[in-house]
């Protein structure tokens, strides 16, 4: 006999203003529990001290992270010179000092190394996996670890002010699996320098932008009762990178079934990913072959976010 799923089969996204202070595992164990939702995932990480768009999936919605989650970035953070942390960020312990203070031109003229396709090497206090564990861990351990570089594409980065000496504010646009605080590191490395982030938020990830989040006390007050729905956020906004294409009536059943079903006619190439919709809902994501959709992924839909 089947497992009965607990909770609602609530299908929808929640855009959170995570404050400091709070891990975003935290963060997304709440929203699952004020809404009695079945199933919760996120589409990108922010460090506990950092705050701004934390997007969390709910139920079907859960299915088009990946897409959400290779979306463009922008992060606002404020960098601190004259000091490196185990961490990079303020959180960790002061391992190296320096007297330096890089001018203005010497800031604006090194930037551009860290812009389009670059070589970031992610912080000891990072998610990422060394020999099936989390390197955050084993930093914690007091183990030293030589982390591989990753590529990340940067669209954006420029400065939006300069409080004084030791500090300056930039605003990073970039892809998936882009550390600020490594950004931070670098450059004051290359400014001969040292520094480390003081305080990052972020504006925007893909869909979802900062001015239309909401609060951990707003999920709060309304937390379990039937007012809640009132934040969620379409699940069709995750695919809001691929075509849409509607589906005939007999083709929206025969993709809710995970069967190729047919969509109205488009340009689109052959191959082309997108996603099928019927009476205003994403009904499946596929691949268009010649006038159908052949599907990798089917929503089931519950209750609409």
């Amino acid at each position: 006999m089947a497992r009965t799923k607990k909770g609602r089969p609530v299908d929808g996204w929640v855009i959170v203003d995570k404050p400091a202070g709070i891990g975003s595992t935290q963060v997304v164990g709440k929203v699952r529990w004020a809404f009695q939702a079945q199933k919760a995932g996120h589409s990108g990480t922010l460090d506990p001290d950092a705050t701004g768009v934390l997007a969390i999936a709910l139920g079907e919605a859960t299915k088009t992270v990946p897409y959400v989650t290779d979306a463009l970035k922008c992060y606002r953070f404020r960098v601190v010179f004259g000091a490196a942390t185990s961490s990079d960020d303020a959180s960790g312990t002061v391992l190296e000092t320096s007297g330096v203070r890089p001018t203005d031109a010497e800031i604006e003229a090194a930037l551009p190394a860290f812009r389009g396709q670059i070589q970031q090497v992610p912080p000891q206090v990072s998610a990422v996996k060394v020999d099936g564990e989390r390197a955050y861990d084993l930093a914690r351990d007091g183990v030293a670890m030589d982390l591989a570089a990753r590529p990340l594409w940067v669209e954006r980065l420029e400065v939006l002010g300069r409080p004084d000496a030791d500090h300056v504010d930039l605003e990073m646009v970039c892809g998936k699996g882009g550390y600020v605080r490594a950004i931070a590191r670098d450059l004051g490395r290359a400014l001969g320098c040292l520094g480390h982030v003081a305080w990052l938020r972020r504006e925007w990830t893909g869909p979802f932008d900062a001015a239309d989040a909401v609060t951990l006390d707003q999920i709060e007050t309304l937390a379990r009762t039937p007012e809640i729905d009132r934040l969620l956020k379409p699940l069709e906004l995750g695919l809001d990178g691929l075509p849409e294409l509607p589906a005939t009536p007999e083709g929206a059943a025969r993709l809710r079934n995970g069967n190729p079903g047919m969509v109205l006619a488009s340009g689109l190439d052959w191959g082309t990913e997108a996603w099928a919709s019927f009476q205003g809902h994403a009904v499946a994501v596929g691949h268009y072959r010649g006038g159908e959709l052949h599907p990798s992924r089917v929503f089931v839909r519950g209750t609409k976010g």
